[in-house]
């Protein structure tokens, strides 16, 4: 594995990120396709917590301290508790960026990391922490087809009359 890939992989999507949330209004930030499904807003929320709270101080603990056992993370609940949808977009996207520009100094800063080192997860078994860190860009990759997903279907939602089937099967 190439650190180096990653961490060049992580700082494009910061691109990304800020593309998918550029020139979207606060009313298409809130929207939802369901109400059990998140909005533009709860993902940027979600990926700056995540960012924080999962994968830089989890990959830490299994680099630094692998005995030591990973705090519990609660994403559904975070969403409701901590009101990521009534947040302002605008502030959602730079504490993003900001969390993720930390991370990544985090990353290079790393020397000679044991990417093989384990940490005996609970549910998911024994999990190398190049296995964390692979799944900290998946992560990115998940949601970055969510938020496409999320604005395909509001721009079918609010253009009704004009469903853009035409562009073929999502």
């Amino acid at each position: 594995m190439r650190l180096h890939d990653i961490i060049e992989r992580l700082r494009a999507n910061v691109d990304v990120f800020d593309a998918l949330t550029r020139a979207v209004s606060e009313e298409q930030a809130r929207w939802k396709p369901a109400t059990d499904q998140w909005s533009i807003l709860e993902v940027v929320n979600h990926l700056a917590d995540e960012e924080v709270e999962d994968f830089r101080h989890r990959l830490d603990l299994t680099l630094h301290r692998p005995g030591e056992h990973w705090p519990p993370i609660a994403p559904e609940v975070w969403a409701r508790e901590r009101q990521y949808n009534s947040r302002e977009l605008g502030q959602s996207v730079e504490r993003l960026m900001t969390r993720r520009a930390r991370s990544l100094r985090w990353l290079e800063g790393l020397t000679q990391p044991d990417w093989s080192r384990l940490y005996e997860h609970p549910s998911a078994g024994p999990l190398p922490a190049g296995g964390v860190l692979t799944s900290w860009l998946a992560h990115d990759f998940i949601h970055v087809r969510q938020l496409n997903r999320l604005h395909r279907e509001y721009l079918a939602s609010e253009l009704s009359d004009y469903a853009p089937d035409y562009a073929g099967c999502w």
